[in-house]
């Protein structure tokens, strides 16, 4: 049975075992289906701790199901999460992320520790605060950081030592939406197969008032806002006096900006900045119609650079002088270029909807490129594998190594800022080289049978002579003057394309001929 020490000292005996064990070990055996947990006497068991009736229990399974996603959690507020479902994942969160701590770290008190931030979203304090009621029930210490943007919290896990942490948020998600983002030991990314779907399990188990009898864990709060500006202040070189519009889209951009960069040379002209859980547009910076007011602004007041922060600041999208988007792959192609210029011989990882600049650069600077799959899990996973310096997405999502391999909206935001001032050009100039190619930009499909129509791309191109085919997201096909990837979505019932060419005309020709492909695949 479980004692009632500090809730890091507690022990539990198992069956058959001549030791006792630690109890978040006790737990992580529970998720694994270790074979005595069948006849445990310490009432531990996920079987032994339900007291949902069948309906209940089921119908908590169907909304856990819906919520946790391949990347993060996120549903309908409150309707899908809310409080009883936020304490259930600060429980079972904080459970795994315990049971994951090994060796050396398992002796340092601060790896006892979970960091919980949330954003601005109305919902977001009462669910925070569930949250941390259910880590502290499971005997963790909980970390309370306050509202902030999300590539804190990563911060934050790693300057504190902890175990690893949440951020409430639903990121670029429309206002009605709320949900988790949870990471492990130096911010190490948690998905589906890398722990989610254990969470899963031990928040359905989980039964709240279960640990009544036992030590809870300790709460403090934290204002780490101070040291946070101090690491993304690293990333900086010299920054000339730029003209800037800022739009926040009423998030978390929206209270760090001024906090983090008003000591800056910059001119910045704000767009956006309440954050009271209300959106002026949708907090997506890669939908076009939602930098329409921040185009116009930023030609209106001849500024040199527009930007646009996600609802969580993980992400951001620029515009250049002249009121266009510049495409996330073309920025990382920029950026790319500084890092191998001052780590000569580095990765960097790039994902495959990226244009082909992006491998032909860093190559040309005398780089190494690698291309990798869609999705931050996927991004980190190959930048920590191959130690990259810098990595980028379409979605406007940029990695560093120099911060745990994580992403930053406000350290892409300064790493632009002094390349563009080191320059001493418009950022439409400097952006013009990488324009090399044509791009379809990223297309949706609703399709009934997303295989079905994956299966018939890649039989109407095996005969195409030089052709190269993989299947490493979805299917990616390579030609001498084109190449598209189409990939399925794991988020939506969707099919994305992109494609590329090296002209207009014949990328326009070939989008015609995929998207023909898509809507009518072949039943062969």
């Amino acid at each position: 049975m479980a004692s009632t020490k500090d809730a890091s000292e507690q022990k539990v005996h198992c069956p058959g075992d001549n030791c006792q064990l630690d109890l978040h070990i006790c737990r992580a055996r529970q998720i694994r289906g270790y074979p005595p947990c069948r006849q445990c006497d310490s009432g531990l068991t996920s079987g032994k701790s339900r007291s949902l009736g069948p309906s209940k229990q089921d119908q908590l399974a169907g909304v856990l199901e819906q919520i946790i996603k391949a990347y993060d959690i996120r549903g309908s507020y409150p309707e899908q999460v809310n409080n009883d479902v936020a304490w259930r994942l600060g429980y079972a969160s904080a459970d795994y992320l315990l049971s994951e701590v090994s060796g050396y770290a398992r002796a340092q008190h601060s790896s006892k520790s979970l960091v919980v931030g949330r954003d601005m979203r109305i919902g977001s304090p009462k669910l925070s605060a569930a949250f941390i009621d259910g880590a502290l029930a499971s005997g963790a210490n909980c970390i309370d950081i306050g509202m902030i943007d999300s590539p804190q919290l990563y911060f934050a896990i790693n300057h504190l030592g902890a175990c690893g942490g949440a951020q409430v948020t639903a990121s670029h998600n429309p206002a009605g939406d709320n949900g988790f983002k949870i990471a492990g030991q130096a911010a190490r990314p948690v998905g589906g197969e890398t722990g989610l779907d254990k969470i899963k399990a031990l928040a359905l188990a989980a039964r709240p008032g279960i640990t009544r009898d036992r030590s809870r864990g300790k709460l403090s709060q934290r204002d780490l806002t101070a040291q946070y500006k101090e690491h993304v202040f690293k990333f900086a070189g010299p920054i000339s006096r730029l003209k800037v519009v800022v739009d926040a889209s009423n998030g978390m951009a929206g209270k760090f900006v001024p906090l983090l960069f008003d000591d800056l040379p910059i001119k910045i002209i704000p767009m956006n900045f309440e954050h009271d859980g209300h959106f002026v547009h949708p907090p997506n910076p890669l939908v076009d119609e939602n930098l329409a007011k921040l185009k116009k602004s930023v030609l209106r007041r001849k500024a040199d650079l527009g930007v646009c922060f996600d609802g969580d600041a993980d992400r951001c999208v620029f515009v250049d002088e002249k009121g266009q988007t510049i495409r996330p792959d073309l920025v990382t192609a920029v950026l790319a270029k500084e890092f191998i210029f001052s780590n000569p011989g580095d990765t960097i990882v790039y994902d495959l909807r990226s244009s082909h600049i992006v491998p032909e650069v860093v190559a040309q600077m005398g780089g190494v490129p690698r291309r990798e799959r869609v999705g931050h899990a996927f991004m980190k996973h190959a930048m920590a594998d191959s130690g990259a310096v810098f990595g980028g997405e379409l979605s406007g999502h940029y990695y560093y190594r120099d911060n745990w391999f994580c992403d930053s909206g406000f350290i892409t935001f300064l790493v632009l800022l002094t390349a563009l001032s080191q320059a001493e050009l418009p950022i439409s100039r400097l952006i013009k080289p990488m324009k090399k190619y044509h791009h379809s930009g990223e297309i949706n499909f609703e399709v009934p049978d997303k295989q079905a129509v994956l299966d018939s791309i890649i039989t109407h191109h095996q005969k195409t002579p030089n052709v190269r085919i993989d299947i490493r997201d979805g299917v990616t096909v390579q030609l001498e003057k084109y190449w598209f990837n189409v990939r399925p979505s794991n988020t939506e019932p969707k099919l994305r394309l992109n494609l590329e060419a090296n002209t207009n005309a014949l990328m326009k020709r070939m989008l015609r001929d995929v998207v023909k492909l898509i809507t009518s695949p072949s039943k062969k």
